[in-house]
């Protein structure tokens, strides 16, 4: 079969595919990156919502105005601004309408705007929409060559590249946006504090994070709550750009008949739709996590309202509510990741101070602009009025010539050397405005133009005058939006977490029942209801049999020791039921291949263990160092070759006695091994050849106590033990007369 030929065309290139995809996505990711997901730093807004405001300015929906369709709005956009779907774009004009999601909403909508359950807003054919107070200032002076403009996307119009922003609205409103590579995520913030920090920063422009927060002390949520983060992490999140707080609802106990009471929540979590809020406390009532609720219930109207009834009068409210914080959305947190354009370009993570450092620069350069507009506005108005004056001082020639001449303009130019402008502006000039009255007029508001100039021009030529006039501006801002006003009042307030002390919040969760937990040889396990339970009779797979046993509540925790040293976690509320043969325990957690199970145990908190391998070595562990939180286990004893780990026995007393495969026994000091919390530990007992057969602990002043085979305990004291005492890692010497045969202390 013959070769394809290339066709012979000029368009026809060969290109590297590594080096073209690569081109391509860097292009797609910087698009997406500038154009959609993360916010400027100035104006705090994506191109969308930025195209909405200047869209809504062009059709004059003014906060005074009479309202317009959304469709309008939407429509508007797409045809001569944002190309794209229009639901997307109805989307997020709806979500700057809604007060539960903008802590200062830019658009006054009229209509089913949705609700804090999550219900969506009615279609845009039948809501109506303005701006607020808030987006007219961030649009305030936009006419007055305040920003730049560029061409949209089809090149027949022009669309602003950042609003003036007379309104610190990154940091008051917050953002959120998953771009390529990176993300942000902004809290919204209360506008008066916003302003008390920027007014220090004009003043100290190097002040730390530490001392901002002594005007914001932390996010203002527009759905309120109250923020338990600690102060440290405020600041450190506040420091680097990046961080978490941790916010939870807020309630109040009401009163009821018989002495009883109900908990009212008022206030939920930023973010958290109430209706799946009380649909997962439902689920966890019935999946018998909440034994210390009875029920929920929603009475919200206007306000929010959520009912919870305790299980009994005697449920403390306090400890009722920290286990519903732990496992509800009635607390949650909400990252920080100050990650914006700088000046619309470079996506980069601000601090605080650093992101209302950028806002204060970009109201400098909008005053600055709009300063040297309106300069040259008075400019061109006084060269007016200046032409204005020379036509009254000479009013009878300036007429003659109008009548007389051919070329009236360019006489008068020459006699009075009036400047194009000037003669133009007096040919056009009415007959009414040639009484006395309009040229008092005229000097009065050149006067006042020349004043104006003079203070515009003092201004343009000074640093200091130019901060005055922002801190004026910001000053006033303050004012509008103070903690007195209805807007402006600090919903969020800061708190400390109630301190419940001794309560076991994992094990309040669960159903508290006996259990005894069976593990069969081969590794499989299973937990009946009760304690002292006949298990004689329990059935087993072929070639299976019972390995051991542990009687617990179904809230505590199971340790299980392999030979490879690790120790998995395992909750007895999880365990499969009695009926049956169990389940294999290495479905629950990763047991590695060619292992197997020393012990299980139930976890004691504040207990120690002695944790020791085959050929001797270990050490003290703590069980509260036991715990692991991944299928995977946690490795405590290391172990190397053929060693492995054989025991896990529990700590007390003050001596531990040890008996070896060649059937020597040593007895030494608790005190002579460490506690760690892993590694290889010590060596207990020296072998030529051989390891570890048994070990124990035990009190030196009881004596030491073995069981022989019919079950009899024998009691050596101390002091008839004396061949046998020595230091750890010593051989130790045969075992008394007695000792079990199976070489171990039970018999």
């Amino acid at each position: 079969m013959a070769e394809p030929i290339a066709p012979d065309d000029d368009r026809t290139r060969i290109v590297d595919l590594k080096q073209a995809l690569e081109e391509r996505y860097l292009n797609y990711a910087l698009s997406t990156i500038t154009q959609r997901a993360l916010p400027d730093a100035r104006d705090g807004l994506k191109p969308v919502h930025r195209r909405i405001l200047h869209v809504m300015r062009l059709l004059k929906l003014d906060p005074q105005q009479a309202y317009k369709k959304s469709a309008k709005v939407v429509g508007d956009v797409i045809g001569g601004f944002h190309p794209h779907g229009d639901q997307s774009i109805y989307d997020a004009l709806v979500r700057l309408a809604q007060d539960f999601a903008l802590r200062y909403p830019l658009v006054d909508g009229q209509g089913n705007f949705g609700s804090i359950d999550g219900d969506a807003a009615a279609a845009y054919r039948y809501t109506e929409a303005r701006m607020t107070d808030v987006a007219a200032r961030l649009l305030e002076g936009i006419t007055e060559n305040a920003v730049n403009f560029r061409p949209t996307y089809d090149g027949e119009t022009e669309e602003p590249e950042v609003l003036p922003a007379n309104f610190p609205n990154l940091l008051a409103n917050g953002a959120s946006g998953i771009a390529v590579g990176m993300a942000t995520s902004i809290p919204p913030h209360n506008v008066a504090e916003l302003c008390a920090a920027a007014l220090h920063l004009i003043h100290h422009p190097d002040a730390s994070a530490r001392e901002l927060m002594q005007f914001v002390p932390g996010p203002d949520f527009p759905t309120g709550g109250i923020l338990v983060e600690p102060g440290e992490e405020i600041e450190k999140a506040y420091a680097t750009g990046r961080g978490s707080f941790r916010l939870r609802a807020r309630w109040e106990v009401e009163k009821t008949a018989n002495g009883t009471y109900q908990i009212i929540v008022t206030e939920i979590p930023y973010g958290v739709q109430k209706s799946r809020l009380v649909e997962k406390v439902a689920e966890l009532l019935l999946a018998k996590k909440l034994p210390l609720l009875k029920d929920i219930r929603d009475e919200s109207a206007e306000d929010i309202r959520l009912v919870l009834e305790p299980r009994a009068r005697t449920v403390d409210a306090n400890v009722l509510m920290e286990s519903l914080f732990r496992t509800s959305e009635l607390e949650n947190r909400f990252s920080l990741n100050m990650n914006v354009l700088d000046k619309g370009i470079v996506p980069r993570v601000m601090s605080l101070g650093e992101a209302l450092k950028a806002w204060l620069q970009h109201r400098k350069e909008v005053l600055v602009r709009r300063s040297r507009y309106r300069l040259e506005q008075i400019e061109k108005r006084l060269e007016v009025l200046s032409g204005y004056l020379i036509a009254y001082l000479n009013l009878d020639e300036i007429i003659r010539i109008i009548r007389e001449e051919d070329e009236p303009k360019a006489v008068m130019m020459a006699k009075f050397g009036l400047t194009d402008g000037q003669a133009e502006a007096i040919l056009n000039m009415r007959l009414r405005s040639l009484r006395k009255l309009e040229e008092i007029e005229i000097r009065t508001e050149h006067k006042k133009l020349s004043e104006e100039k003079e203070h515009l021009e003092a201004l343009l030529a000074s640093d200091r005058k130019q901060w005055g006039a922002i801190t004026t501006q910001i000053t006033d801002l303050q004012k509008a939006y103070s903690k007195e006003t209805e807007l402006g009042r600090r919903r969020t307030t800061i708190g400390d977490v109630p301190e419940v002390d001794d309560i076991d919040f994992d094990a309040a969760l669960i159903e508290k029942e006996p259990v005894t937990v069976v593990l069969s040889d081969k590794g499989w396990i299973r937990a009946l209801k009760g304690h002292n339970l006949d298990i004689s009779a329990l059935q087993y797979k072929a070639g299976d049999e019972f390995r051991l046993m542990v009687e617990c509540e179904t809230t505590d925790k199971l340790f299980m020791l392999t030979t490879s040293g690790k120790v998995y976690t395992l909750g007895a509320d999880k365990l499969p039921g009695g009926r049956g043969h169990g389940e294999p325990v290495r479905l629950m957690v990763d047991v590695e291949e060619g292992h197997d199970i020393v012990d299980l145990f139930a976890y004691r908190q504040g207990s120690k263990r002695l944790i020791a391998s085959r050929v001797g070595n270990g050490f003290i562990v703590g069980e509260d160092e036991l715990i692991a939180n991944t299928r995977k286990g946690k490795q405590v004893l290391n172990v190397s070759g053929a060693d492995e780990a054989a025991f896990c026995v529990p700590v007390a007393g003050d001596q531990v006695a040890i008996v070896g495969e060649n059937r020597k026994m040593l007895i030494f000091s608790l005190d002579q091994l460490p506690e760690m919390g892993r590694g290889k530990g010590v060596r207990l007992q020296k072998y030529k050849d051989g390891g570890v057969s048994d070990l124990k602990t035990f009190a030196g002043s009881d004596g030491l106590v073995w069981t022989d085979s019919s079950g009899r305990n024998f009691t050596k004291p101390l002091s008839e033990l004396g061949e046998w005492i020595g230091d750890r890692a010593q051989a130790g010497r045969m075992r008394p007369n007695g000792f079990p045969r199976n070489n171990r202390f039970k018999g």
